[in-house]
C-alpha cells in the first residue's frame, strides 16, 4: 500500500524535505499503486518511467507525481487523444504546461484516458479503454477528462491535468468527488494542447483540495509567447492567498432557475441548498438570482464546438502525421483514413460542424449561436457588475450515470454540459467542489463561477467551504 496515496502535495513535500522518503522511492510507491488501481478502473493508457532528479526545495513541485490527459503534448511520448488516428503519434515538443511542470520539478507519472478528441461526457468514446467511476464501477467517471479524474480519485497521484471545452474537468470532478478547476480563458497557455474548439478549450486541474489546485495553478499560470490568446498575467502563488481570507459580506448568487431545470435530481438540489447554508453561516450574503440565458447555452455550445471541431480536425488527413489507410488516390486516402481513424462520435461532430458552417446554413446556426453567446455574456457580466461576486449552481443535474445510459438519447448526453458550458462560452473561471453524496454514495458537485480574472477570489471562496466541511476528505474504498 502507498501511504501517500491520499496525501496532499504539502504533506508529500514535508516527507521529502525531512528525508523520510527519497524521490525515487516516492515515485515507485505511486507507480506500484497506480498499476493496481488502474487494473480496476482503466484510467491510464500508459505509465511513464522515473526521470532522474535531485530534490530541490526551491522547486515547488519537486518530485511530486501527476497525471496528464492524453491530448496534451509531452515530447517523445504518445499523444493520441484516445483516437486510432493518432495511436502512434509521438509529440515533437512539450506543451507549455509540461515545460512549466518539468521546470517546477514535477514527475509525470502517466497519460490518462479520455473521450476521443475530448468529444464526450462519459469517457465512453475512447478508442482504447472504458474508464470506470471509482465510486461505482458500473457508472461513468464523467468526461471528457474521465481518466484524469478516476486516477486522482483512486490515489494514483495527488493532481492531474484535464482539459475543458464545455465542462470536461468540472463534470468528472463532480462525479468522482474532486476539485475540478477551469481558469479564466488565457490564464493557462494552450500551446501544445491538441485542439477541439479553440475559442472554448482550456487546460484545467484536478486535485482533492483547493490548496493543491492552487499550488498547481501557481506553476502553470502566466503569459506564453507561443499562445497568442494567453493573457499578460504576472506569475504569482495562488496558494499563499487562501488562508486568512474572510468570506463575510461576500455576495453569492444562487441560480434558482438552474435548480428548477429539467432533469434535476432531488438529492443534488438538496445538496446545493445545504451548501448555501454553509456559506451563510460563514457570513456570506446568498441571494437568489435568475439567469434565463442559461437555456441558450447548451444549444450555442453544441453548434460552436462542432463548427470549431470540423475546422481543427481537418488537419488529420493521413498525409502529414497520424495513421494512413491504404488508398488508390488522394480522395480515397482522405476518406478511408478519416473513416478508419475517427470513431463514430468524432465523425458525427465533424459532419454537424461542416453543416452549420456551410454557406446555406451558417446564418441560421453558427451566427445565431454567436448571438446567443453575446446575450449570455451580457447577462452574466451585468450580474457580476451589479448584483453578486460569485455565482453558485450545481455542476451537474445528476450524479454519475450508468454506462450506455443515453444510448437511445444522445441529445440527453449533450445536455450534461447545461450548467458548465456557460463558463467556457464567455471565458470566465469556474470550479466544481465536493458538496456531499447521494443515499447510494455517489458524489455531488457544487459549481462556483467568478468574473473574468477573479480566479484568486474563486479559489478563496471554494477553499473557505472546504475549511468547514469534510466532503473533500472522503475517498472510495478498494484502491
Amino acid at each position: 500500500m502507498n501511504p501517500f496515496s491520499y496525501s496532499s502535495i504539502t504533506e508529500i513535500k514535508k516527507a521529502l524535505e525531512s528525508k523520510k522518503i527519497s524521490l525515487q522511492e516516492l515515485f515507485a510507491l505511486f507507480k506500484c499503486h497506480a498499476q493496481v488501481a488502474n487494473s480496476k478502473v482503466d484510467a491510464l493508457l500508459e505509465l511513464f518511467p522515473y526521470e532522474e532528479q535531485e530534490y530541490n526545495a526551491n522547486n515547488p513541485l519537486s518530485g511530486i507525481p501527476g497525471i496528464i490527459k492524453d491530448n496534451i503534448c509531452i515530447k517523445d511520448k504518445v499523444s493520441s487523444c484516445s483516437s486510432k488516428i493518432l495511436q502512434n503519434f509521438k509529440a515533437p515538443y512539450d506543451a507549455t504546461v509540461i515545460s512549466r511542470l518539468k521546470a517546477a520539478g514535477a514527475q509525470l507519472l502517466g497519460r490518462a484516458n479520455m473521450d476521443e478528441f475530448a468529444m464526450g461526457s462519459s469517457t465512453e468514446t475512447s478508442a482504447f479503454l472504458k474508464t470506470k467511476n471509482p465510486w461505482d464501477t458500473n457508472r461513468v467517471p464523467g468526461g471528457s477528462s474521465g481518466g484524469s479524474a478516476a486516477a486522482v480519485a483512486t490515489g494514483m497521484a495527488p493532481w492531474a491535468l484535464g482539459t475543458e471545452t464545455g465542462g470536461s474537468v468540472r463534470q468528472p470532478a463532480a462525479f468522482c468527488n474532486l476539485v475540478g478547476y477551469k481558469p479564466t480563458y488565457g490564464l493557462i497557455s494552450r500551446y501544445g494542447l491538441i485542439a477541439y474548439g479553440s475559442s472554448l478549450d482550456q487546460i484545467g486541474i484536478f486535485a482533492r483540495s483547493v490548496e493543491d489546485t492552487a499550488l498547481i495553478l501557481s506553476t502553470l499560470a502566466g503569459q506564453d509567447s507561443n499562445d497568442s490568446s494567453s493573457l499578460p498575467i504576472e506569475p504569482k502563488n495562488y496558494a499563499n492567498h487562501l488562508s486568512g481570507f474572510s468570506i463575510k459580506g461576500l455576495r453569492i448568487g444562487l441560480v434558482e432557475n438552474a435548480l428548477s431545470a429539467e432533469g434535476m435530481d432531488a438529492e443534488v438540489t438538496q445538496a446545493i441548498y445545504e451548501a448555501k447554508k454553509v456559506y451563510e453561516q460563514l457570513g456570506a450574503h446568498v441571494s437568489s438570482i435568475s439567469l434565463p440565458t442559461l437555456d441558450y447555452g447548451a444549444a450555442a455550445y453544441f453548434i460552436i464546438s462542432r463548427a470549431e471541431a470540423a475546422s481543427n480536425l481537418a488537419r488529420f488527413d493521413g498525409i502529414r502525421y497520424g495513421m494512413r489507410s491504404e488508398a488508390t488516390n488522394l480522395s480515397d486516402l482522405y476518406q478511408k483514413t478519416r473513416h478508419d481513424g475517427f470513431g463514430p462520435e468524432v465523425r458525427k461532430r465533424i459532419m454537424v460542424g461542416n453543416y452549420v458552417l456551410s454557406a446555406g446554413h451558417a446564418g441560421q446556426f453558427y451566427e445565431n449561436a454567436k448571438r446567443a453567446v453575446r446575450l449570455m455574456r451580457h447577462e452574466i457580466l451585468e450580474t457580476f457588475k451589479n448584483t453578486v461576486d460569485i455565482i453558485m449552481m450545481p455542476t451537474c443535474s445528476m450524479p454519475a450515470f450508468r454506462f450506455n445510459a443515453f444510448d437511445g438519447n444522445k441529445l440527453q448526453m449533450d445536455l450534461q454540459d447545461y450548467f458548465t458550458c456557460p463558463a467556457n462560452l464567455i471565458g470566465i473561471p469556474a470550479v466544481s467542489i465536493q458538496a456531499g453524496f447521494t443515499k447510494t454514495q455517489l458524489p455531488i458537485g457544487l459549481q462556483l463561477m467568478a468574473k473574468h480574472l477573479d480566479d484568486q477570489l474563486l479559489l478563496q471562496v471554494a477553499h473557505a467551504y472546504q475549511q468547514v466541511t469534510d466532503w473533500h476528505t472522503k475517498t472510495p474504498t478498494g484502491y
